[in-house]
């Protein structure tokens, strides 16, 4: 029998009425030309706190009554934390959130800014849920769990009603995959009106239990660390089972193609779990569907900013834009000048340069430099070296 049914997912839009945001149903025109068919992205990275969370957060605790008054906990180190907390501080009742050591400052700050207490406990994430629901029964509050509770799938369901609602032609929908909630509440949602709407969910290569990976010892690393749940609900699977028609794993690298295609293409900031979707469809895990449109539904935007640099870097270096040598220079003055203005006259752009002295061979009077530069291409990284070989630099590129 159901946990969780199409009258719960209606009933659930009112709980969040007048915080959950209807986030808009975006046309990509990018990825319509490149798989040869209507592509939408469900712009959920625009949702209250951020994510997609805030739908199952406010049904669970409508769904509480009278008792919500006692407060609430969760364990959490992202999403569902700040999900929770702000719920709590919409109804204003008391809320608990437990964390891994060395989680988000950032969205700790958040918690603390809804007037959470936030508890830091433990290194993973099933300690900081142990030591949220150990709170509750202790206390009296409610324990709202991340993903493996029906309201909360309830909650996450809404979003397939405005799929549904808001795409005529819907033909397929791509989901991320984490703990199910999200997964098995749109799908619900979605195919319990359209049947014959596929719904394709999607997993992080190094965390897929929905695909029989075995879950790896420790914190799970990975860009897509909202959906890395080792273990699947008791609730959710079952769930993922009879109403997801397939799962499918992404790597890391077109997880991370994917977060530079939709802040470059798109103009949206999404994290790694929310990019999922759109990283199954470039790299061809997912098809999408030959009639209609095919949405695919970022799930969030609390991107790590610490993450982008990085990113960005990655980025321009497979586009050919970022060019890294090593070469070797007399250590004199006017050494290192004389070799910056070779690729300088080539239009290379110095980004950063180090020298390094220490495990070569040099001679006494020798120094190594490393140089990275911004070029507009290969055919203009390769001239900016072409210059220096013919200066009679040894240059290397890395």
């Amino acid at each position: 029998m159901n946990a969780v049914s199409i009258e719960a997912v209606h009933a659930a839009v009112d709980a969040g009425r007048d915080v959950v945001t209807r986030t808009p149903v975006v046309p990509s025109v990018t990825l319509s030309e490149m798989l040869g068919g209507p592509i939408a992205l469900k712009a959920e990275n625009l949702q209250r706190t951020g994510a997609f969370k805030i739908r199952g957060a406010m049904n669970k605790l409508a769904s509480l009554g009278d008792a919500v008054t006692r407060g609430v906990t969760a364990g959490s180190a992202g999403n569902h934390a700040q999900a929770i907390a702000f719920a709590a501080h919409h109804r204003g009742v008391p809320c608990e959130i437990f964390v891994p050591r060395g989680a988000s400052i950032s969205k700790i700050e958040s918690c603390r800014a809804f007037g959470a207490a936030v508890h830091e406990i433990g290194s993973t994430i099933t300690e900081a849920l142990a030591a949220a629901q150990a709170r509750a029964e202790a206390t009296g509050m409610a324990f709202c769990h991340p993903f493996d509770d029906a309201a909360v799938i309830a909650g996450q369901g809404t979003l397939g009603l405005e799929l549904v609602e808001d795409v005529d032609d819907l033909a397929c929908v791509i989901v991320p995959l984490g703990g199910g909630g999200l997964s098995s509440g749109t799908a619900i949602a979605v195919k319990s009106q359209r049947p014959e709407v596929r719904v394709i969910a999607v997993q992080a290569a190094a965390c897929a239990p929905f695909l029989g990976a075995r879950p790896a010892d420790g914190p799970v690393v990975t860009l897509a660390d909202g959906i890395a749940v080792k273990h699947p609900g008791a609730i959710t699977r079952p769930l993922v089972e009879r109403w997801v028609d397939d799962v499918v794993a992404v790597d890391e690298d077109t997880i991370a193609d994917a977060m530079v295609l939709l802040m470059e293409r798109a103009k949206l900031y999404v994290e790694g779990a929310g990019a999922v979707g759109v990283a199954a469809l470039m790299s061809g895990v997912a098809t999408p569907a030959t009639r209609g449109t095919t949405c695919v539904v970022l799930s969030g935007g609390n991107v790590d900013l610490g993450v982008v640099p990085g990113l960005i870097r990655r980025h321009e270096t497979h586009a050919g834009r970022r060019l890294t040598v090593f070469v070797k220079i007399d250590d004199r003055p006017g050494g290192l000048a004389r070799l910056l203005a070779i690729f300088a006259e080539v239009g290379a752009n110095l980004l950063e340069v180090q020298h390094v002295r220490e495990g070569l061979d040099l001679h006494v009077r020798e120094t190594g430099v490393r140089a990275s530069f911004e070029v507009r291409g290969r055919d203009q990284a390769k001239a900016a070296i072409a210059a220096a070989h013919a200066a009679g630099y040894d240059v290397h590129q890395e």
